[in-house]
């Protein structure tokens, strides 16, 4: 265990060298400074069951919370995701000092993760602006599609040659690990000056590939129980999930977008549309859809309804203050869950670590041939470096690897010690490019890097600049104490 731990901090330490310099820090005085915390909290935490007492827990639940901020704020400063430290943290709490055991967390994320994954979904549709989403559509369907297949071909060649599994085990690792997370693309893209497009484009293209993944993912555990896999029914089901989450995502969101900005700021409001997305969710469950586009379609509609209020021609009331609930509720399930997937972490089989990070990094390089291939010189170099750089899981993955486990598939154990070091390592790999990416400054500050016709406008613009918006760091915002 002392290695893990020692592990970690080196991972750290290379992480955040070229931030703050670390010559001068004894990593093993740490690591004596933390195993006593260790024994402290173990004594704190004797058990008979798989989980800590109530206090003990509360304590790791303050810890999380605490974390959560501190990372956001971390990586508002560095560029540095705070899903990694999450992680981190939850392998502390978990395999290294087992306050919470992984048997529980296997219990408790199904549940869990569903509501994580349809509040961030929710979420990610009400900060999509739909004339950049139409606009750029093609881009993210082609990087979606695209990225999704040569992901799970990498990843499924890879299993199979180099684990010795079986096709069909392959390919459903692949599709588990196959696209982009949403979760994660929608806080980074919120946090970087890219255009406004590139930030549609990336959003939804990593919405997209957790759909992707989900639905093709269930049809291949039916089909690894089965033993052979029926390409109609791919087709089929696929299709039937597409058409019931828009059919639910709009025929409920275009109504109730009206019914809840007649509510205003009214008691309970919020409440009542998370009732409705409940709601929503369990429809689309019965229907065979995930949930996930049903979720995204009906953010989207109430986070565009004064764009759509004009097209569909009628009013709405005025709403002059927005409930916050929303974006704390958002952050408390976002980082509880990144820590559940930490504490899902075992390091049973080296293999599987060194398997994980190698087909990770093919990936990364399986992407930059996309985005060359894909994005057109309409894109500046600032947004093509992002795109390229854009390849975290986390959401989707996590979901879906604990459910070989629960529907004793073969290898079931393996898959989430492999995922989860492709999350890891895909979040490593993409604060790494993120960090390159800062260096390249962006070639008009007003656009924010997608490069557009110049026009005869373009100097007023330049003059009406805000001091706060020449404050960029390669494309990154900074703040300015003075203009805060």
């Amino acid at each position: 265990m002392n290695l893990i731990i020692l592990s970690i901090l080196n991972l750290i330490e290379g992480q955040i060298e070229d931030i703050i310099p670390l010559s001068n820090i004894d990593l093993n005085l740490i690591l004596d400074k933390i195993l006593v915390l260790q024994n402290s909290i173990e004594a704190l935490s004797i058990q008979d069951g798989p989980i800590a007492s109530a206090h003990v827990v509360l304590l790791a639940a303050g810890v999380v919370i605490f974390l959560g901020v501190a990372g956001e704020a971390f990586f508002k400063k560095t560029g540095i995701p705070d899903v990694a430290f999450l992680m981190v943290l939850g392998v502390i709490i978990g395999p290294v000092l087992g306050i919470i055991q992984a048997e529980t967390v296997i219990q408790v994320v199904p549940y869990f993760a569903a509501l994580a994954l349809i509040i961030i979904m929710f979420d990610g549709g009400l900060n999509l602006d739909i004339k950049h989403v139409v606009k750029t559509a093609h881009f993210s369907f082609t990087l979606a599609i695209l990225g999704f297949i040569l992901s799970v071909v990498i990843i499924s060649v890879a299993t199979h040659y180099a684990l010795g599994w079986m096709w069909l085990e392959s390919i459903l690792l692949g599709s588990i690990v196959g696209g982009s997370s949403s979760a994660i693309v929608f806080g980074l893209v919120r946090n970087i000056k890219i255009s406004e497009e590139t930030k549609s484009m990336l959003s939804f293209e990593s919405a997209l590939t957790d759909i992707l993944a989900t639905i093709i993912a269930f049809i291949l555990f039916e089909a690894v129980l089965l033993g052979h896999f029926d390409l109609q029914t791919l087709e089929e089901t696929l299709g039937r999930a597409i058409i019931v989450g828009l059919v639910l995502g709009f025929g409920v969101g275009i109504p109730w977008m009206y019914v809840s900005t007649k509510l205003g700021n009214a008691q309970h409001a919020y409440m009542l549309t998370l009732g409705i997305l409940f709601v929503l969710f369990f429809l689309a469950n019965s229907l065979g859809e995930s949930g996930a586009l049903t979720a995204l379609v009906f953010g989207l509609m109430l986070g565009n309804k004064n764009h759509l209020a004009r097209i569909l021609r009628f009013k709405l009331p005025r709403i002059e203050v927005d409930d916050p609930t929303h974006n704390q509720l958002t952050f408390l399930v976002r980082s509880f869950f990144f820590v559940f997937v930490g504490l899902m972490a075992s390091f049973g089989k080296i293999e599987y670590v060194v398997f994980g990070i190698l087909v990770t990094v093919a990936v990364y390089f399986g992407r930059s041939f996309i985005g060359k291939i894909t994005l057109t010189k309409r894109f500046s170099k600032l947004d093509r470096s992002v795109t390229n750089s854009m390849i975290p899981r986390g959401l989707a993955a996590a979901v879906l690897a604990t459910y070989p486990v629960t529907m004793g598939l073969s290898n079931a154990e393996a898959y989430t010690e492999i995922i989860f070091f492709i999350i890891l390592s895909s979040v490593i790999i993409t604060t790494i490019g993120l960090g390159k990416s800062k260096k390249i400054p962006p070639p008009e500050s007003v656009e924010g890097g997608f490069v557009k016709k110049k026009s005869d406008d373009s100097k007023g613009d330049l003059e009406n600049l805000k001091p706060s918006d020449e404050l960029l760091d390669g494309g990154f915002v900074k703040k300015s104490e003075k203009f805060d």
